[in-house]
């Protein structure tokens, strides 16, 4: 006698029966809704370490307006001054001194030598090199700033720092117009700012016969650094200052 052969339950039979509520476990992750795209970091916060050229005291953790001004009624030894908002003289530009290399010295107010700053004659693109205090020697080198092109329509200066001895890139870059007080230093080749001009002309100035316009100089760079560079502006541009 045959007995019969037991069936397999059927895999797809599901018992009639109610299934309990179970909560969504904490761990499975829910649709998030899609969020704006962030907005870019603001330039003047890329720098949360302080970017030293001329000297760390120069690097403050906040901006730093500064007024360049021409034949400033108390400086009998330079061309300029550069003093903060409330007039007080942070640095003093010394005319100047013939030879073959054109010298121009930074001051601190008491008269002391910070930077000098020689040019290369006869070079095909203008050269620039800044030392430091009162030395031409090139173991003092800070810095070389050098024209991007020998014909230029808008002003360009390539920045190379003394370590930045290849200079196949450059440190900073400064473009704009210096005849209308718009220049702006850049972080090499990018976007980044780290200090721009701006033309304060009051009824007093015109006057006077003096230009003053301001610098904004960006957190933790060294603001030394950035008059020295309006110095190499002043000096390439003919110390002109209705260029």
């Amino acid at each position: 006698m045959e007995h019969p052969i037991p069936q397999q339950p059927d895999p797809q039979y599901i018992p009639d029966q109610p299934v309990p509520h179970q909560p969504i476990p904490q761990h499975i992750p829910q649709q998030i809704p899609q969020q704006p795209i962030p907005a870019p970091t603001p330039a003047h916060t890329i720098y949360s370490n302080p970017v030293m050229v001329i000297g760390a005291q120069y690097c403050l953790p906040y901006p730093v307006d500064l007024a360049v001004v021409r034949k400033f009624w108390a400086l009998t030894d330079g061309s300029f001054a550069v003093t903060d908002i409330n007039g007080t003289v942070l640095f003093k530009v010394k005319d100047k001194l013939l030879s073959l290399h054109d010298k121009r010295k930074i001051l601190d107010p008491a008269g002391n030598p910070l930077v000098t700053v020689s040019e290369k004659v006869f070079s095909l693109h203008e050269k620039h090199f800044a030392f430091r205090g009162d030395s031409t020697d090139p173991k003092d080198l800070l810095f070389t700033v050098q024209q991007s092109s020998a014909i230029q329509l808008k002003t360009t200066l390539n920045v190379y720092l003394a370590n930045n001895t290849k200079q196949e890139v450059c440190d900073f870059k400064v473009k704009g117009s210096w005849t209308e007080r718009s220049c702006i230093v850049y972080a090499g080749e990018t976007n980044t700012i780290v200090a721009q001009m701006h033309k304060k002309t009051t009824i007093g100035s015109v006057l006077l016969d003096k230009d003053k316009f301001m610098v904004t100089v960006y957190p933790n760079i060294d603001y030394a650094f950035i008059v020295a560079l309006i110095v190499i502006l002043d000096d390439i541009n003919g110390n002109d200052s209705d260029d």
